[in-house]
């Protein structure tokens, strides 16, 4: 289900309807394509990422429908030059619809300057295989703190 050159995969991959949600959204992140990325994701699905409050988020409700998440789209993944996705492990239980990634992201902006988010994401599909929510846990402080300047 991989389909990025940007995605380390070091975790299990059995099939899973959740494991293979969260393979498509990487890789159309990766490949900077919105269309793509709302197509993995339910009409009234909700994304949290960070989970809480955030620069994203300020109220920490989360983002809600395609157009919530076309608007977070916007502000955190947009003006990412590139994203590279490091997953260790996955759990996916064989009888549910959900999975939790671990692993980190690192963005890279277009001045060649860099983070690195060690995080948890949660997903959960519906019975047609779209994301009906996911959770991402980390620390925007850890994440910032990461910050490499270009050279």
């Amino acid at each position: 289900m991989i389909s990025s050159d940007a995605i380390v995969w070091n975790a299990p991959n059995d099939p899973h309807p959740a494991r293979e949600a969260s393979q498509r959204s990487y890789s159309a992140v990766a490949k900077g394509d919105l269309a793509e990325w709302l197509t993995v994701y339910a009409e009234d699905a909700v994304l949290e990422d960070p989970v809480g409050p955030s620069m994203f988020d300020p109220d920490g409700k989360g983002h809600h429908g395609h157009a919530g998440i076309s608007a977070f789209w916007e502000k955190a993944i947009a003006p990412i030059a590139t994203f590279e996705f490091t997953i260790d492990d996955s759990f996916a239980n064989p009888g549910s619809n959900t999975c939790a990634n671990i692993g980190r992201i690192k963005t890279s902006f277009p001045d060649g300057s860099f983070t690195v988010t060690d995080l948890i994401m949660v997903y959960v599909v519906d019975e047609e295989g779209r994301v009906a929510s996911m959770k991402a846990f980390w620390e925007p402080e850890r994440t910032m703190a990461s910050f490499t300047a270009a050279g």
